[in-house]
């Protein structure tokens, strides 16, 4: 059988590694706008007194790559041997067949280094490596100098090979698509908001001392934008991109996500059958649904649905949440769920661009300020109320369960400003604060009002924002508190 010459892979490496011999002049320039993770990430990936290696990992086009490269600049910046750097794409061709020490062995004897010297090696999209998770922890040991950081966008494959081989040796590292604080910073618009410090991720007031706009209007106007294109650092980069979202970004998503890496990763023969299948969720985002519901609009077995869910899941793509009764009290059977994509303007890639005035507006703006808590730690306690009342059939958007399964917080989202003079006519919060009297928070969301003084319902006081204001407020306080959580705690199992 013809084999990939080892000159060749070496030829590769050399290519892909321009700073052996250039140093930081050899480096392309890259984007100088980083991700609010970054400073989390390069403390985690250089702590040198740990023995661990860091799996990056997150949906495709979020801009892993791109961190990846201004972390090699940084340490070239801080005058790190530019040899003891390697940055290998496992999935090239020329890299087929090859083990992860194979590709060490090749770079020892190219560059000189000292395999005892404090190296950083770098394997992206490592998932189509084969067993990479045991090469990778034996590396992890074998080289107790070098720190090791595998990336990939197949998160599925990535987290559970992570946590079933690498415990005690590997440390997840999630990065999700941009926050709309993220978003307006990019932008450049950051003066649209009046910052101060905020302590919970559910955007409590602290005597008022939250981020708030005196431009409402101006900050709707980047809220649309970032529903439609906003979650992919590259499409606020490029106007071009902006201008064709489901070419450039549309496609990405169901030519390499849907037809090549779930397939690959999990022997998928019907893809098509899982293009359709994630077409309808996407197309229903924030919608109740079920798998009965599901099986009818998308053509699909229940039970090969319930699979597929798993996977649209473990690939970062969407977020399955629960449903609780008006008393907090979670269901022992999984009937009704919603679903959300992970990033609200994957919609915009798959169907177009939406108004402000769009029939999906207000379930895409629930999408989005959902998708503010897709990495926050709190996560999984976040569910949605529904139940019956005689004829009548009410629901409150998000419920905060503590860990004694009561209802903490809880959230209705509108794109509305009506309800600010008819809080009655929010019936599911209405009934839902009359069962549940010990909620420490009940919020609001709006088009454009705000209140200086909170609505009070039956000595409850329901705080108001307006729906951009309280997904910028989200997006900053999730990015701060998970970075946090990460150095927090550092190294996880």
């Amino acid at each position: 059988m013809l084999t990939i010459s080892s000159n060749e892979v070496t030829r590769s490496l050399a290519f892909d590694n321009p700073w052996w011999e250039g140093g930081l002049e050899a480096t392309p320039e890259v984007h100088k706008l980083r991700r609010f993770y970054f400073d989390t990430f390069e403390e985690l990936a250089l702590n040198w007194d740990v023995r661990r290696s860091v799996i990056l990992m997150g949906p495709r086009r979020v801009g892993k790559t791109v961190m990846l490269q201004q972390f090699i600049r940084d340490l070239l910046i801080n005058a790190f041997d530019p040899k003891a750097i390697l940055f290998a794409s496992v999935d090239t061709p020329v890299y087929s067949g090859l083990r992860l020490d194979q590709i060490i062995d090749l770079y020892e004897q190219d560059t000189g280094i000292d395999k005892n010297a404090r190296r950083v090696i770098i394997f992206d999209e490592i998932q189509y490596l084969k067993d990479w998770e045991v090469s990778l922890k034996v590396l992890t040991d074998r080289y107790p100098n070098t720190r090791f950081i595998a990336s990939g966008s197949a998160a599925a494959a990535l987290k559970l090979k992570s946590q079933e081989s690498g415990a005690g040796r590997f440390t997840d590292f999630i990065l999700p698509p941009l926050t709309f604080a993220e978003f307006i910073d990019f932008r450049g618009k950051a003066d649209l908001m009046v910052v101060a410090d905020v302590s919970d991720a559910e955007g409590t007031k602290n005597d008022k001392a939250q981020p708030y706009t005196n431009d409402i209007e101006a900050l709707n106007a980047e809220f649309q934008l970032y529903l439609n294109f906003g979650g992919y650092p590259e499409a606020v980069l490029n106007p071009e991109i902006q201008k064709n979202v489901q070419r450039y970004l549309g496609r990405d998503i169901i030519d390499k996500v849907l037809l090549r890496d779930l397939p690959t990763l999990y022997g998928i023969q019907d893809v098509q059958e899982l293009n359709r299948l994630f077409t309808v969720l996407a197309y229903h985002t924030g919608q109740e649904i079920s798998y009965d519901k599901l099986s009818q609009s998308s053509g699909v077995a229940k039970n090969t649905i319930k699979k597929y869910l798993e996977y649209l899941q473990a690939a970062f793509l969407i977020m399955i949440v629960k449903r609780v009764d008006q008393n907090g009290k979670t269901f022992k059977r999984m009937v009704n769920f919603k679903v959300y994509l992970t990033n609200p303007s994957m919609r915009a890639a798959l169907f177009g661009p939406i108004d402000s005035d769009h029939e999906a507006m207000g379930a895409v703006v629930e999408t989005a300020i959902f998708s503010q808590w897709f990495h926050s730690p709190i996560i999984d306690d976040l569910y949605y109320a529904r139940w019956k009342k005689g004829q009548q059939d009410y629901e409150v958007d998000i419920v905060c369960l503590a860990s004694s399964f009561k209802p903490v917080w809880a959230v209705e989202i509108k794109w509305s400003d009506r309800y600010v003079t008819h809080v009655r006519e929010m019936k599911g919060l209405v009934e839902f604060i009359k069962n549940n009297p010990e909620l420490r928070s009940v919020r609001a969301t709006t088009k454009t009002e705000t209140l200086d003084e909170q609505l009070l319902f039956d000595s409850v006081n329901i705080d108001l924002n307006p729906s951009a204001e309280y997904c910028y407020i989200l997006g900053r306080n999730t990015s701060a508190s998970r970075s946090r959580h990460q150095a927090d705690l550092g190294l996880t199992d």
